[in-house]
């Protein structure tokens, strides 16, 4: 079996286990007169609605599905475009595709529907919210005075200036009339919120950021991050405004303690994605260890560390034996300036990690695990020793790739790039690297 090969199959493994189908089902059961979530007991005594919103928004939902079957009165379900394929359209449930990691009308449309279906739920009433990953900009709805168009240019911003992911929903919250527990107001009856988590720590807040949850951030940190990345100045002057507006106590702030009647439960992870590789890795034979599930950084800089320990391994046996698999998962990011050219954090990863390996009988693969890095139709790219000096070949100077975040088509070029298609799921990226035992 190639490197390559096993690195796949480690990865599928990963995959597998992040499946938000089997995160629900086993998260999930109901007798008919009692739901149990993670051995939590609420009795039902009248209807349940369900709302679902992120990436894997179908699979959950579809979960829900099997699990509760009639019991379901009426439901909304908002994912990413060409990711709905297998979403239930049964028992009044209506499906909308809308845009990420830009937001569009029926992002704003799906939130619209959202919030009157949660309005409906009476106080004996159970709404069973499933979220994922890519909630924050599938599930829009700008506060008063801020205007859709106003909210996309906020977020492209955000989107290049190199923020992290928990930055970026910090802004979203204070400019959303559902997030940072916004939606979990509005609702009169028990609310359970089952959670596929995305972001790094598993922080409840910052996953789709927090519309269910209660939002330990500010105002104040809102605007101390637009502040710290160069976005403020260049911001719509209705996000100023109610930014400015909410510095002064003038505007709502995001909710600030647990409300009684709302319970969330964390179903599935990248920490449950990195131990099914590694387990796979180990019955594929070889002595695998996960570096770590917290992994962050400018995606360039984190792979040349990453790079690093894999030299280390490949030369030294440490700090682990070969034949060895590493692991690690988190969300590395790229900050764009100027002039750009097509990719994603993992293939700008890839890329770079390159650099590292090269000369080096080795594999690393880099992959985000929803199936889509970046605007692009690649999930990542896997690249080995000989990489960089096809890329040579190709006539690619890697450096200038990498300066104009153009991984897509450098890789590309000499075949390394990672395509899985849309998986059904979103817990984080995912570094794989591979290095065998040299007889």
């Amino acid at each position: 079996m190639n490197l390559r090969t096993v690195a796949v199959k480690v990865m599928n493994s990963a995959l597998e286990a992040a499946s938000p189908h089997s995160a629900v089902t086993r998260s999930l059961s109901f007798d008919g007169n009692e739901l149990t979530v993670k051995e939590q007991h609420f009795k039902v005594a009248g209807r349940i609605y369900l709302l679902a919103f992120g990436k894997a928004a179908c699979a959950m939902a579809r979960a829900a599905v099997d699990v509760l079957g009639s019991a379901i009165e009426e439901g909304v379900v908002v994912t990413k475009y060409s990711y709905a394929e297998n979403c239930p359209r049964t028992r009044g449930i209506k499906v909308i595709e809308a845009g990420h990691p830009v937001p569009d009308e029926n992002s704003l449309l799906g939130a619209k529907l959202g919030l009157e279906l949660a309005e409906k739920v009476g106080p004996k009433d159970i709404l069973l919210v499933l979220i994922s990953g890519g909630g924050s900009a599938l599930f829009l709805l700008p506060e008063e005075g801020i205007s859709l168009e106003d909210k996309i240019r906020t977020n492209e911003l955000l989107l290049k200036s190199g923020a992290r992911i928990y930055e970026i929903n910090t802004v979203r919250k204070h400019i959303s009339a559902v997030k940072g527990g916004k939606l979990a107001k509005r609702v009169r009856g028990t609310v359970i919120s089952l959670i596929l988590s995305d972001v790094v720590g598993d922080r409840l807040e910052a996953i789709a950021s927090g519309p269910t949850v209660k939002d330990p951030t500010t105002f104040q940190d809102a605007y101390r991050i637009l502040d710290l990345y160069g976005v403020w100045e260049k911001l719509p002057e209705s996000v100023k405004k109610h930014i400015e507006r909410g510095l002064s106590g003038k505007a709502e702030e995001t909710l600030k303690e647990d409300l009684p009647n709302v319970r969330n439960f964390i179903v599935g992870s990248g920490r449950v994605a990195c131990e099914a590789a590694k387990k796979k890795a180990e019955e594929l034979g070889y002595n695998a260890e996960i570096l770590t599930t917290t992994l962050e950084g400018e995606a360039r800089e984190v792979a040349l560390a990453i790079g690093s320990i894999v030299q280390e391994i490949a030369r030294n046996d440490r700090p682990l034996e070969r034949p060895a698999v590493l692991i690690a998962g988190g969300e590395w990011t790229v900050t764009i300036t100027g002039e750009t050219g097509l990719g994603g954090p993992n293939q700008e990863f890839a890329l770079s990690v390159a650099r590292k390996i090269a000369g080096l009988n080795a594999v690393v693969l880099a992959v985000d695990t929803d199936g889509t890095d970046g605007p692009t139709d690649a999930a990542g790219g896997i690249v080995d020793g000989e990489t960089l000096e096809k890329l040579k070949k190709a006539g690619i100077d890697i450096e200038e790739a990498l300066r104009m975040h153009d991984a897509y088509h450098a890789l590309e070029r000499v075949g390394a790039l990672l395509r899985t298609g849309p998986t059904g799921t979103n817990v984080n990226s995912l570094v794989i690297a591979v290095i065998p035992k040299i007889l």
